[in-house]
C-alpha cells in the first residue's frame, strides 16, 4: 500500500527493499534539542565501529545537519552510475543534507520534500553491506521521525536525554511516538549527566541526577548508560575527531563503548574488535591528540 506521501500511481517500496544490504537500522532521538543527540550518536558510530562492524552513520537532521563537522568530514561524497557514494571517516560510512548544500543556505521544506530527501538518502546512497546504520534524527516529533517509521525496518530508537525535568517530559512524548508507530524501544541515554573536576576529582551533578534512569523504569525500558559533561567531548565534536577515537581510554569513551556494547547484545550483533590505527588510516588529514 502507497504511504500518505507517494505521489498517486506510484507504490511504495517494501520497506526490506530500500535498504537490502543493511541489517540493523538504529534511530538516535531526542525529546528536545541541545541534548547532545548529534555528538552521542558520532560517538556511538565510532564505538560500533571499534567492535570490528560495520557502521554508517545518516545526517537525518535536514535542518541542522552538523555531523559532518563532528566526523572531522569536509569533502562531499562522489557519484558513481546515479548513485552516491558515502563519504567515510573512522571507519564509518557518512551521509548528511550539508555535503549537498552551502553551509548558509536555509531549507525551508515541508513536509513531502523531506520525506522525498530521506527517501533519496536510502535509495540513491550506496550503502553497501552494513552491520549497523546510525540515523541521528532531529529533536522532536515531526516528518522526519514519521517518515523514518514508514520507510524502513528500525531495529529500534534510543533516545538521548540529560537529567532536568522539563527533558524527560520530553522523552516520554517521544517514546510515545515510537511505540505508536510500533519501533522498538531500545533504551535512553543521560547525556551530561555528571562532571567530575580534573584537578580535585569531585563529582558535580550540574543538571540533576539520575533522571535518565528514573525515565527508563518509569517507561520500561533500558537505561543504555550515562554520559559525562567534558570539555574533552564538547572539543572532539567541534575539531572533528570524537572523543571514542581521540582518547579512547578516557572514561568517557568507556561510557560510550559500554554502551555500543549493549546495543550489539541486545540486537544480538558479534563483536571482532579493531585497532584505532585501523580507523584512522582513511583520514585526509593527519591525526594528532594534543
Amino acid at each position: 500500500m502507497a504511504d500518505e506521501h507517494s505521489h498517486p500511481g506510484q507504490q511504495a517500496q517494501p520497506k526490506e527493499q530500500l535498504i537490502p544490504g543493511v541489517k540493523h537500522v538504529i534511530a538516535v532521538s531526542s525529546g528536545k534539542g541541545g541534548v547532545g543527540k548529534s555528538t552521542v550518536a558520532a560517538n556511538l558510530a565510532c564505538a560500533l565501529a571499534l567492535t570490528g562492524a560495520k557502521v554508517g552513520l545518516l545526517d537525518a537532521d535536514l535542518y541542522g545537519p552538523n555531523i559532518p563537522m563532528m566526523m572531522g568530514s569536509t569533502k562531499g561524497p562522489e557519484q558513481q552510475d546515479g548513485k552516491i557514494i558515502p563519504v567515510e571517516n573512522y571507519g564509518v560510512k557518512l551521509i548528511s543534507m550539508a555535503f549537498l548544500v552551502p553551509e548558509e543556505a536555509p531549507l525551508v521544506w515541508r513536509g513531502p520534500m523531506v520525506h522525498q530527501y530521506l527517501q533519496a538518502f536510502f535509495r540513491d546512497v550506496l550503502w553497501g553491506e552494513l552491520d549497523y546504520l546510525m540515523i541521528d534524527l532531529p529533536p522532536g516529533t515531526g516528518d522526519v521521525q514519521l517518515s523514518l517509521s514508514q520507510m524502513v525496518p528500525l531495529a529500534g530508537a534510543i533516545t538521548v536525554t540529560t537529567p532536568q525535568e522539563v527533558a524527560l517530559y520530553d522523552v516520554r512524548k517521544g517514546m510515545a511516538m515510537f511505540t505508536k508507530v510500533n519501533v522498538p524501544l531500545l533504551g535512553i541515554i543521560e547525556n551530561m549527566s555528571f562532571f567530575v573536576c580534573g584537578h580535585c576529582g569531585e563529582r558535580t551533578d550540574i543538571f540533576s541526577h539520575g533522571g535518565g534512569e528514573r525515565a527508563a523504569e518509569k517507561v520500561g525500558v533500558p537505561f543504555l548508560g550515562s554520559i559525562p559533561i567534558d570539555p574533552a567531548i564538547r572539543d572532539g565534536g567541534d575539531t572533528g575527531h570524537p572523543i571514542v577515537v581521540a582518547h579512547p581510554e578516557s572514561p568517557q569513551s568507556k561510557a560510550f563503548r559500554d554502551i555500543a556494547d549493549k546495543i550489539i547484545g541486545t540486537l544480538g550483533g558479534k563483536k571482532e574488535g579493531r585497532s584505532i590505527d585501523s580507523l584512522l588510516k582513511k583520514i585526509k588529514e593527519p591525526f594528532t591528540q594534543n
